[in-house]
């Protein structure tokens, strides 16, 4: 009687059952994050893999201390807490000191995520928020290895470190510029900068994976890049041509990490569908316009987390009428 009873259980909406939830989602972003990690290693030897593991082990342990200390069910389980470590790491230079993710994590866990009310309550992305609070550090932040520098595993920094300006920086120098990469090194990877930011063909791969897994749809990145690509290519600077110019922004920085990882998340981004590429959109206007005109040539951290803001916003007015409300609707009294 009680299954019968079972049956007919009125509950409100949504009535829709599937077999994901957080966990095999979080881990389907982990699995499509493990080839920039593998190419930032050929790259750059052992080191970067130290940094993720002390990033993702330090995420983890502050989320676990943290429901411990205020008496929570654990939630590391769900494997978010890992997401964001590897996001963080990520986003950090490969000589970084380890003591550098440990920072980071404390702030992306503790400050952005646990004191909002854990997942689903943080206004702004974790990772991009803790990189923000990390150039608290400009120099570290802002010393980047050159490819195949094999570095060292010291505790407090990568010892004798063959620096290198990032693509970006040395945009600015012209199409001449002695140590800009070919397109083509760029798209395999073989360009400076953070060690999620080695290879774009590995991030499109990572993009197309969780797009055919339904973990995200393609709007975001789509819009994203897009508006990126479009303002470049009809606004080229430095002397480039306007397709040079256009390809060397889409492949450099942190555009395609962060328009596939860290903009496409849940949280902090719209629901609606029209919401997502007015948010997306935006993305690209704020980041070519701090490219442009900032003193930061980089600006996808920047951008997101303005976006992250104003994803309330813009679900708020994108979001569709309730059935019954509006002009048509009749007063009964």
């Amino acid at each position: 009687m009680d299954k019968i009873k079972n049956l007919f259980t009125v509950t409100s909406s949504p009535h829709i059952k599937a077999a994901d939830d957080t966990r095999s989602i979080m881990l389907t972003v982990l699995f499509a994050l493990i080839a920039p990690g593998i190419m930032s290693i050929v790259y750059y030897g052992l080191r970067p893999l130290i940094v993720i593991l002390v990033s993702v082990a330090s995420c983890v342990a502050f989320e676990a201390l943290y429901c411990l200390l205020m008496k929570r069910k654990q939630t590391i389980g769900d494997f978010s807490a890992a997401v964001t470590g590897v996001l963080l790491a990520y986003v950090l230079p490969p000589s970084v000191p380890y003591w550098i993710p440990v920072i980071g994590a404390l702030f992306a866990i503790i400050v952005v995520k646990m004191l909002f009310g854990g997942i689903g309550c943080n206004i702004v992305n974790p990772a991009l928020a803790a990189r923000a609070f990390l150039m608290s550090w400009p120099v570290i932040m802002t010393t980047f290895p050159k490819v195949f520098s094999k570095l060292s595993l010291g505790v407090l920094n990568a010892a004798d470190v063959v620096t290198s300006p990032t693509v970006l920086t040395v945009l600015e120098s012209g199409p001449k510029a002695a140590v800009l990469p070919s397109l083509l090194d760029m798209f395999i990877g073989e360009a400076n900068g953070c060690i999620g930011e080695t290879s774009s063909l590995f991030l499109l791969i990572g993009f197309f994976i969780l797009v055919v897994r339904k973990v995200i749809t393609w709007h975001i990145p789509v819009f994203y890049v897009g508006t990126v690509a479009v303002i470049t290519f009809i606004f080229p600077m430095y002397g480039f041509s306007n397709l040079d110019f256009m390809l060397y922004n889409l492949l450099s920085g942190g555009l395609l990490l962060g328009a596939v990882f860290m903009a496409t998340d849940y949280v902090t981004s719209p629901i609606t569908r029209s919401g997502k590429i007015i948010y997306a959109v935006g993305c690209g206007l704020l980041t070519v316009f701090i490219r442009y005109f900032g003193s930061n040539p980089e600006g996808v951290c920047s951008a997101i987390l303005i976006m992250n803001i104003l994803a309330i916003f813009i679900d708020k007015i994108t979001r569709p009428k309730r059935y019954g409300t509006g002009g048509g609707a009749v007063n009964v009294k």
